[in-house]
């Protein structure tokens, strides 16, 4: 149904999923909605982010999921219990786009790419009524309050809608559309602004001539990563100035504030967590026979060349005494000294504190305001987090601008079908 000619009138800016979602429950409840965005399509971080397999959220037991977001857990866990991952899924299969979880618990579409989810919600939109101006960037407010854009020819654009939503994204992946002007514009208006930050990045070591030029781009399989008490287990791929991949991401923001605070950060690397110490122990307290040290510890160990080439970095000197060589396979140390650039990191950290909102996302000091997604100061690991909270924001501050105007809230969400519901 689409909106009547009298109904209110809301911009949104930004075209990624939090932007898409809002639009979606604001053209339910019959208002007329425009999204903003300053790229020739929307969704393109989504896609991007699909080409892997696009990861929706996790299948994991409520109290466990919503700690993953540390310090922004009280703000976030009322929104994600309105919009939990049982709700994004049933959307998911609304748009015809049945879901199931992997191995890991992570949940995706079974189609496993972004493009044909996509291309049902944008056709749903278009059903409810949204207007897309793309191609628009935005340039904050003129000083009759106005929503300031430069169109595709370089032209001003002005926009006086009842209400906006701001969901431009973080400063990652700049060239896919979110690059973090928006922080300036908002430090303009007198708002807070954490600094921004790469979450879920890689991280710099200082390695020797053979590790970059024999062993970038190998991965790290089946091993578990230890910083600061805290351990993951997953795999990571070596890379020419570092390391990166899954279970390092997961670690990300501790090695970040450590490095930030202490100016490197020390990260231990088990090469067989599979195997416990003793054990271990045993295996390699047998004869060599002759056998190289690399031999030896392919077989007695099982260590991949880039594994054995790990233990050489460490100690190029590699101990020959049994126990002192398993306490550095279940622990080879590894100096990081950097992060990657946050335009490569997979998410951002910082943006506008909760503080500077009140509960339904809306600026305390920019009334009718409203702000959602990646711009919010809260972060995540992969597997699933990151669009949840995006979504559940997105949901929030749409639902926001409904109390605002006084306006009943239109039913989003599906009944999770049989199979969601057992997983």
């Amino acid at each position: 149904m689409l909106p009547s000619p009298t109904a209110p009138e809301v911009a949104i800016v930004g075209g990624g999923p939090a932007g898409l979602i809002a639009a979606e429950v604001l053209a339910r409840a019959g208002l007329k909605v425009t999204v903003y965005d300053q790229m020739p399509s929307v969704g393109r971080k989504l896609l991007m982010a699909g080409r892997g397999g696009l990861n929706l959220t996790h299948s994991e037991e409520f109290e466990r999921f919503v700690a993953r977001y540390a310090q922004a857990l009280p703000q976030l866990e009322p929104l994600i219990q309105a919009f939990a991952p049982a709700d994004l899924r049933a959307w998911s299969e609304g748009l015809g786009q049945e879901t199931f979880v992997g191995s890991s618990g992570r949940v995706f579409p079974k189609a496993f790419k972004a493009s044909p989810l996509l291309r049902a919600w944008l056709r749903r939109l278009d059903g409810l009524g949204v207007r897309f101006a793309l191609r628009h960037r935005w340039q904050g407010w003129d000083h009759e309050g106005r929503l300031i854009f430069t169109d595709a020819a370089g032209e001003p654009v002005q926009a006086k809608p009842d209400t906006t939503i701001l969901a431009l994204g973080g400063a990652s992946w700049p060239r896919l559309g979110s690059d973090g002007s928006w922080a300036d514009l908002l430090a303009q208006r007198g708002i807070a602004i954490s600094p921004l930050r790469p979450a879920n990045m890689g991280f710099i070591c200082p390695w020797s001539e053979i590790m970059r030029s024999r062993f970038a781009g190998e991965p790290l399989k089946r091993i578990a990563l230890t910083c600061a008490g805290a351990t993951v287990k997953g795999e990571a791929i070596v890379t020419q100035d570092g390391i990166e991949g899954g279970a390092v991401y997961a670690l990300s923001a501790r090695l970040r504030d450590t490095i930030e605070q202490d100016g490197s950060a020390l990260l231990h690397i088990d090469l067989r967590p599979d195997l416990a110490h003793e054990a271990l122990l045993r295996k390699l307290d047998t004869p060599r026979k002759g056998q190289s040290a690399s031999t030896f510890l392919r077989k007695a160990a099982g260590l991949s060349p880039v594994g054995i080439a790990l233990l050489r970095e460490a100690s190029p000197a590699l101990p020959t005494e049994p126990e002192a060589l398993a306490r550095l396979i279940k622990a080879v140390p590894l100096r990081l000294t950097g992060t990657k650039s946050l335009e490569r990191a997979i998410s951002t950290a910082g943006g506008v504190p909760f503080g500077e909102l009140d509960t339904h996302l809306m600026l305390r000091g920019m009334p009718g305001v409203f702000v959602a997604g990646e711009m919010l100061d809260w972060e995540a690991p992969t597997g699933g987090y990151l669009l949840q909270a995006t979504f559940a924001t997105g949901i929030a501050a749409a639902r926001g601008v409904l109390a605002s105007l006084r306006i009943p809230d239109a039913a989003l969400t599906l009944e999770p079908s049989s199979a969601t519901r057992q997983t």
